[in-house]
């Protein structure tokens, strides 16, 4: 999956207070993101993100 810091990703579950866009902050074997609609960051695994990614919106377009 080409995903890389700066993109933004649409994934199948909202957060609690209800956005499902997140910035991508650092990728590696861990996935940081920060929620665009309350600012929240989480560490979430690789493998689980990547299952539930709808769409990617690349940083340059």
């Amino acid at each position: 999956m080409d995903v890389r810091v700066g993109d933004t990703v649409v994934l199948k579950k909202p957060h609690p207070c209800g956005g499902n866009r997140f910035l991508i902050l650092r990728t590696g074997v861990d996935f940081k993101l920060r929620c665009t609609q309350c600012g929240h960051e989480i560490m979430v695994p690789r493998v689980k993100i990547e299952k539930s990614i709808r769409a990617v919106e690349h940083a340059g377009s």
